[in-house]
């Protein structure tokens, strides 16, 4: 059956919305917990419910929103056991791939990623974005990883990645001093793949390099509740 021009209408808003609160929810604008009430979210877009509810099952799909019954639409928390769960399988998936794929990499492949690790310092000093910064972090790893032979593995890589996506936002909004060492570690992982060095070497300084992040997030954490 045809789609009908209101449908594609309802489509179109119910994207609109979606990246709207996906965007506030990524930023740390909408904190865990914080309410998205659909009428008021209805009224702000000028639109029905139909489409919010539309965007917010979409959000609820990707693990950013809980729907609870007699309270509605709520943003969901990080929750730090997952997290760190999470970060650390990408850890060692992310090593393997990026070893794997170092010998194969063109100059064109590693001129792009030292020009997306430039965007990243470029970003850190002059006006921090943090979920910019964290798409770009993400970039970088991937012109990284996707030359990597066994494409099961790949697979698995971006599966992991699309499930921390739900889980984490953006470690840096809340850990922004991580910026400065994570474009210089990058910068260490270029020289040793450039380089030619042990396939051993650039897999363990990749593990390392993403297991900083995932415990200088925790300890955030665990300080910030203490407080």
């Amino acid at each position: 059956m045809p789609e009908t021009a209101d449908a594609r209408q309802t489509l179109s808003k119910s994207e609109k919305i979606y990246r709207a609160l996906q965007e506030g929810i990524l930023s740390g604008r909408f904190v865990g917990g914080y309410r998205l009430v659909l009428d008021q979210i209805a009224r702000e877009f000028g639109t029905s419910p139909v489409p919010v509810r539309e965007a917010i099952r979409k959000l609820e799909a990707e693990g950013l929103v809980i729907f609870t019954r007699n309270v509605g639409a709520q943003v969901a928390g990080i929750n730090i056991a997952d997290y760190a769960d999470a970060m650390q399988t990408l850890a060692y998936l992310e090593g393997v791939a990026t070893s794997l794929a170092a010998p194969l990499l063109t100059a064109e492949r590693l001129d792009e990623a030292r020009a997306v690790n430039a965007e990243m310092r470029r970003l850190r000093e002059e006006a921090f974005d943090p979920v910019r910064f964290t798409e770009l972090n993400h970039r970088f790893h991937w012109v990284l990883c996707q030359d990597c032979p066994n494409r099961h593995l790949l697979d698995l890589l971006r599966r992991e990645w699309q499930r921390l996506s739900g889980i984490r936002r953006s470690s840096f909004t809340f850990v922004p001093t991580r910026t400065e060492s994570s474009v210089a570690e990058h910068d260490r992982i270029l020289a040793l793949v450039s380089s030619g060095a042990p396939q051993e070497e650039i897999e363990r300084l990749s593990r390392s390099h993403k297991l900083k992040t995932m415990t200088e997030y925790v300890t955030w954490r665990q300080d910030h509740l203490q407080d």
